[in-house]
């Protein structure tokens, strides 16, 4: 009844577009109560997380839903970069650098493997699925983050750069690459949601819930250099950054791996509203970030993701 309450309140009380959001928001923020309840009384339990196969169909592994003390965004927005290492964009991308500086610093950011296409595939649903190379094309079942946000009421688009149309599902055009575009290769995924970066809207208010951008492979430093890769983040999202500190939005930037090193070591920042500024030691890597927008969202954690904890420490 309380649950009825509010959301017949906020929206006899708000226009339609900020009602739909706000609505969202308590959505969420009543869910968590719920479900805790609800494990609590013994209604309900968590199945064992395991990571899917390569090409078999299965039901979505979950657990839990997103702790109470995160916040509720209306837009979050992930920029993935290529194949250089932490201290390489450290001594290397000044805008980064600042950015960083500016917002949330995970400074023991990892990526899971080697080569890129494995980690594409962990950042969006939660495995790599026993994928080792940069294959093209795979074929792949099951849940995955677009998904679960479509199935709760939410939103997502992909805009990459370089893509020839909407919905292309071909391996390469120019410098665009499907190895970097790990929505493509589910069956279930809603292929005209995948859309050349020219889309990506100059009105912020316009994004979807979630937005992945993945840049060509020049923009991204896999052919080009860390100063172009540093010119273009800079050029494209600045304005993002302090529009989202104002709009309950963030910006997420992450790479796929590093050069092929050992460690793996990746640069990851946030930045945008309820961030706290400092650097964090929480080490993470592309299933605690998955599980983090998952929880950003009341959505439960895919796969392996289930046993990555979320990003806590960096919220206000």
């Amino acid at each position: 009844m309380l649950a009825s309450l509010l959301l017949g309140h906020a929206a006899a009380n708000r226009g339609s577009t900020q009602s739909s959001r706000r609505v969202a928001r308590v959505r969420r923020a009543l869910l968590v109560p719920a479900v805790l309840l609800a494990l609590l009384s013994g209604a309900c339990s968590s199945p064992t997380d395991r990571p899917a196969t390569l090409g078999l169909s299965s039901a979505d592994r979950t657990a839990s839903a997103a702790p109470a003390a995160l916040p509720s965004y209306d837009h979050v927005v992930v920029v993935v970069f290529e194949n250089h290492s932490y201290s390489q964009i450290k001594e290397g991308a000044p805008y980064f650098v600042r950015l960083a500086d500016h917002g949330a610093e995970m400074t023991r950011s990892h990526a899971v493997t080697h080569p890129s296409e494995p980690n594409y595939l962990a950042l969006f649903g939660g495995s790599t699925f026993d994928v080792g190379s940069d294959a093209c094309p795979l074929s792949l079942h099951g849940g995955h983050l677009a998904r679960q946000l479509r199935r709760t009421g939410h939103s997502f688009r992909a805009y990459s750069e370089g893509l020839p149309s909407a919905g292309y599902t071909g391996c390469t055009s120019g410098r665009y690459a499907r190895k970097h575009a790990p929505w493509v290769n589910f069956s279930s995924f809603r292929q005209g949601t995948h859309r050349p970066y020219s889309s990506f809207p100059s009105d912020y208010s316009s994004l979807p819930d979630v937005a992945f951008v993945i840049p060509d492979l020049c923009s991204d430093m896999h052919d080009c250099s860390v100063r172009h890769g540093n010119r273009w983040l800079k050029s494209h999202f600045k304005d993002y950054v302090a529009w989202a500190r104002e709009h309950d939005s963030l910006l997420l930037v992450t790479f796929d791996e590093d050069d092929d090193g050992p460690t793996n070591h990746i640069y990851t920042a946030l930045a945008g509203a309820h961030v706290q500024t400092g650097n964090y030691a929480q080490r993470i890597n592309h299933y605690n970030v998955l599980h983090t927008i998952e929880a950003l969202f009341g959505l439960p954690a895919l796969r392996n993701a289930a046993d990555a904890p979320p990003i806590r420490e960096i919220w206000n």
